[in-house]
């Protein structure tokens, strides 16, 4: 061996090992039940935790969305129509997409940050992209 591979070799075993992550994120499922003719999310609170977002905004989609009236008692969310869970969390799923998700890197790491004349856009906190939303 030559000089030259020799400090190529002492090169290679001071790196690092390399740091891969496979984590993953996934869409959180809501935990539905009906009631008579109302749908409650039980862990409705807990599911806008993880998503990062405030309840109220989570709330006033779901509202348009569904055409159905909706309030929050503590940690749940009350839906004024029977509905089938399968739209529920298609429509959790829509939302994530929408208002969580980086367009750029495809990433859950963004906040909802208002811009000039009433407009919100959402920031991603990996790549630093910007993008207006509704």
């Amino acid at each position: 061996m030559n000089e030259y591979e020799k400090l190529l070799g002492n090169i290679y075993s001071n790196l690092p090992e390399k740091v891969t992550t496979t984590e993953r994120f996934e869409v959180p499922k809501f935990e539905f039940f009906t009631e008579g003719n109302k749908t409650i999310i039980k862990n409705f609170k807990s599911v806008c935790d993880k998503i990062r977002r405030d309840q109220e905004s989570v709330c006033k989609y779901f509202s348009k969305e569904l055409a159905v009236p909706v309030g929050v008692q503590g940690e749940r969310l009350i839906l004024q129509r029977k509905l089938m869970g399968d739209i529920i969390n298609k429509k959790l799923e829509e939302f994530v997409l929408k208002f969580v998700m980086c367009r750029q890197c495809n990433k859950p790491d963004t906040h909802m940050q208002e811009a000039s004349h009433g407009l919100k856009q959402l920031v991603c906190e990996s790549c630093g992209a910007r993008r207006s939303i509704r």
